[in-house]
């Protein structure tokens, strides 16, 4: 950017706005049980935003999939989420006469989703809340008690750690910078793959059925290394990084013409 200030091809004001803060923010989706990283996106925090990230959501679920959605206090997810686990209903009506109510776009039964807010003051975390916006809390409370959960957003804020720690251009006080949006999003894109097929989780090691004797004295393994990806049963090894890099994506399916 300073050689093209220099060579006058941009001017002060361009520069200076291409040194502000970005207002882009990293949007992530993940599965806390097998911690897939689902989507990965970028953009600022709009309803727009929201409808995007939540429209790939979809796209990975099974069919008729509602699953349980816990984010941070943005009121936009709650637009993007009704917008796509939501179904008409005809209300009924209150008095005998008079004509039909409306029929209203209402969630699905099966959709629970909750919040968590927090305060802040001078930048250090003064309080946390917990507003349930669809369904239950009750309800809630009991999907996330079979795992031994409660309502929160650890594991996302867990994943941030590690995507600031690994992709150099989001890294805070780095002087590593990236060459726009389109560059983010590659870097992105491969953190995504490395996080879910190269990169072992402690908290998913799978117990063997028989040890395993190590070379030497030392003991037997009693557990194997696994990935995201295994846990969500998509591979049944852990992928090295040049099995990625050389990993042959087929091609996307085209639109047939008639």
């Amino acid at each position: 950017m300073l050689r093209d200030l220099k060579a006058g091809e941009i001017s002060d004001d361009e520069a200076i706005k291409r040194l502000e803060r970005s207002s882009d923010w990293v949007w992530t989706a993940m599965d806390p049980k097998s911690k897939l990283l689902v989507v990965v996106d970028v953009g600022s925090r709009t309803l727009a935003m929201a409808q995007r990230v939540m429209h790939q959501v979809t796209q990975v679920l099974a069919p008729d999939c509602v699953p349980l959605f816990l984010t941070d206090g943005l009121k936009d997810y709650a637009t993007a989420l009704l917008a796509h686990f939501g179904q008409w209903m005809q209300p009924q009506r209150r008095q005998d006469k008079g004509p039909m109510p409306k029929p209203r776009w209402m969630p699905l039964p099966e959709l629970r989703y909750a919040q968590v807010i927090k305060s802040y003051r001078r930048r250090r975390l003064v309080g946390v809340t917990h507003r349930v916006v669809f369904g239950t809390r009750l309800a809630i409370e009991q999907v996330l008690a079979a795992c031994g959960w409660t309502i929160n957003t650890v594991f996302v804020e867990r994943l941030n750690l590690d995507i600031r720690q690994r992709v150099a251009a989001i890294g805070r006080r780095v002087n590593t910078l990236c060459q726009g949006e389109a560059g983010l999003r590659d870097q992105l894109a491969l953190f995504q793959v490395y996080h879910n097929f190269v990169l072992p989780h402690a908290s998913l090691r799978q117990a063997l059925t028989k040890p395993i004797p190590t070379n030497g004295m030392g003991l037997a393994k009693l557990r194997r290394l696994c990935t995201p990806a295994m846990a969500a049963g998509l591979t049944d090894h852990v992928w090295s990084l040049k099995e990625v890099l050389f990993y042959r994506v087929p091609p996307w399916p085209q639109a047939q013409t008639v």
